[in-house]
């Protein structure tokens, strides 16, 4: 599979079926006018909209006959299996920021998952076992709305991926004040990365070892 990010929490992820077809999954397509990035021409099979804020919902954008999947449960898709966790976007500062979906996605032998804007100083037990193994952990670190690159670690042991790309961070142009995204590779012990525009994995490429991967949109 072929994972690209697209800033804040939106990512395009292509999943060959065969040697002529794929199915592409696009997870929280956000607002240009609300965030100030560019977001491209997007299509999808499978569209995850994590929760019904302007930087993660723009289902216009997005071209295709897909399955829209905005709310927890378990899906399937032309083999490509979905759940929503519940979780909470918590508060920034005395504002009620509400619920989000986590959403675990299963294609190719791989099992991802996203934490949306998760605002929790952890996961609770019950998150953590619906959850369950994971091979790619897509995690915010920007701080504001989210956890940032401190707390972000702590939820990272929780749930002991192979890999780990992080998302929602500060990026040239973004109007949202997050911070960037040098904390969290610093409390990763990760200082050195050189971002990549995409990721090609594969199941049996998977690491031993946790690896941390930098996206650019």
């Amino acid at each position: 599979m072929d994972i690209f990010w697209h800033g804040q929490s939106c990512f395009e992820i292509k999943v060959p079926i065969n040697q002529n077809e794929q199915k592409i999954i696009v997870i929280d397509p956000f607002s240009p006018e609300h965030t100030g990035l560019k977001i491209p021409s997007l299509t999808a099979d499978v569209l995850l909209i994590t929760h019904q804020h302007l930087d993660h919902n723009n289902s216009k954008a997005i071209k295709g006959k897909f399955l829209l999947i905005d709310r927890p449960g378990e899906y399937e898709a032309s083999g490509v299996f979905v759940q929503g966790i519940p979780a909470s976007h918590g508060n920034n500062g005395k504002e009620e920021l509400g619920e989000i979906t986590i959403y675990t996605i299963e294609a190719e032998g791989i099992k991802m998952c996203h934490l949306s804007d998760l605002n929790q100083n952890e996961l609770t037990p019950e998150q953590v076992e619906a959850i369950g193994d994971v091979d790619i952990l897509m995690i915010p670190v920007g701080g504001t709305y989210t956890i940032d690159g401190i707390v972000a670690p702590k939820i990272i042991n929780q749930i002991e991926p192979k890999i780990v790309i992080p998302m929602h961070y500060m990026l040239p142009g973004l109007k949202i004040g997050l911070k960037d995204v040098d904390n969290f590779l610093k409390a990763m012990g990760q200082e050195n990365i050189e971002p990549q525009p995409s990721f090609k994995i594969k199941k049996q490429g998977l690491p031993a070892e946790i690896k941390v991967v930098v996206l650019k949109p």
